[in-house]
């Protein structure tokens, strides 16, 4: 899935396009306003299925090219460090699905992304690691084309885990995504779900522990 990663900074962009890639998408890196206008004139990354653009380029800002990219009915996320009130509401306004401010967990954006996506109707239906199908749209797993009994919550924290695989995620990142940020209890929580997913998923190697941070899924077959 082509995602317009839209950022002059080198290090941002390069950084949002590594975790874009494991993430299992295809992040096209643009640097200029008037560049990603000339590629869309052109008929050039047309089909993306969504924007992550920065407010403050070179050329054209991010605001400006609202338009161009709505012509083609891109959804656009705005990640950007103006954080005042009024440049919020001037790009939700504009027609933004989100507004993100700088700096950001790599998590969070990876969420919004995935419901923008669905909100858009453009999101991913199923998730298919090794000889396992998570079906979102009918909330199911199967695995060797066998159903598999999950609690709520730990289909929760795999849905978050496979939309984000190879990517690295602390105990408190994943509760505050799965159980929400009001949850009070303690981190085992994760570690005791994830012994579960294992065990029914035969998912040993799959799901690793990253020491001294949390989890990470791996799709590498």
């Amino acid at each position: 899935m082509k995602i317009l990663v839209i950022e002059d900074d080198t290090a941002i962009s390069e950084l949002i396009c590594m975790n874009l890639e494991a993430a299992g998408y295809a992040p096209i890196p643009l640097f200029d306003g008037l560049e990603v206008q000339r590629r869309l004139e052109n008929g050039e990354d047309t089909d993306a299925a969504l924007a992550l653009v920065d407010v403050m380029l070179p050329g054209r800002d991010g605001f400006a090219l609202m338009e161009d990219l709505q012509g083609w009915q891109i959804p656009v996320i705005y990640l950007t460090a103006k954080d005042d009130v009024l440049s919020k509401v001037h790009g939700l306004k504009a027609g933004a699905e989100d507004y993100i401010v700088k700096p950001f967990e790599v998590l969070e954006l990876l969420v919004r992304m995935e419901k923008v996506l669905k909100r858009t109707g453009r999101g991913r239906e199923k998730l298919l690691i090794r000889d396992v199908v998570i079906d979102l749209r009918e909330h199911c797993v199967t695995k060797a084309g066998k159903p598999v009994a999950l609690k709520p919550m730990e289909y929760e924290l795999l849905v978050a885990l496979a939309q984000s695989k190879n990517v690295a995620f602390s105990r408190d990142e994943l509760l505050d995504q799965v159980w929400g940020v009001d949850y009070a209890g303690e981190t085992r929580t994760v570690d005791v779900h994830i012994g579960k997913l294992r065990k029914k998923l035969d998912f040993y190697d799959v799901i690793r522990t990253v020491s001294k941070t949390g989890y990470r899924l791996e799709d590498t077959v």
